[in-house]
């Protein structure tokens, strides 16, 4: 799926709205399109994976898979809380036929938000920010940002190839 078909997608939605996991960030909340995840887990008994990217945390068997552990604190250039990776919960998604697990600080709750609410991503967003997010919903207390898992992904992938 492009960019232009996720946005599209959060856009029309289903007439209750749109599902997602919600997870902290360096005290920023995310939403993840619910379609996208398949489990949450933390991700004990890993293995680091020598010379990887330090966007990648190791790799884990999860349920006879091999999982890539990606820590979205750095690639979101935030600072990840003061714990150790396998007390940090992670939600699984797959891209390409590949899992992968996104390393949070905290996890929320899955949340329905009216299509209505869905707004482009602010122009004081941070650039690195808006390039992996599909837009915001202005909530009550705070902004919630919608992650773009199809572009974390696909970038992650493009860089690592470079």
């Amino acid at each position: 799926m492009t960019e232009q078909d996720n946005l599209q997608s959060l856009q029309n939605g289903s007439g209750s709205g749109n599902q997602f996991v919600t997870i902290r960030l360096g005290g920023q909340l995310i939403g993840l399109p619910i379609d996208k995840v398949h489990d949450v887990f933390y991700p004990d008994n890993f293995t680091s994976v020598p010379l990887a990217m330090t966007q990648i945390a190791g790799v884990l068997n999860l349920r006879g898979r091999i999982v890539t552990i990606i820590d979205l604190s750095v690639i979101m250039g935030m600072e990840a809380v003061n714990r150790t990776i396998s007390e940090r919960p992670a939600v699984g998604i797959e891209y390409a036929n590949e899992s992968y697990g996104l390393l949070t600080d905290t996890l929320g709750e899955v949340v329905t938000l009216q299509n209505d609410l869905f707004e482009p991503n602010p122009i004081n967003l941070d650039p690195g920010w808006a390039e992996l997010s599909l837009g915001t919903f202005r909530l009550e207390n705070e902004l919630l940002v919608v992650l773009d898992i199809d572009a974390l992904i696909d970038g992650l992938l493009k860089q690592n190839a470079a």
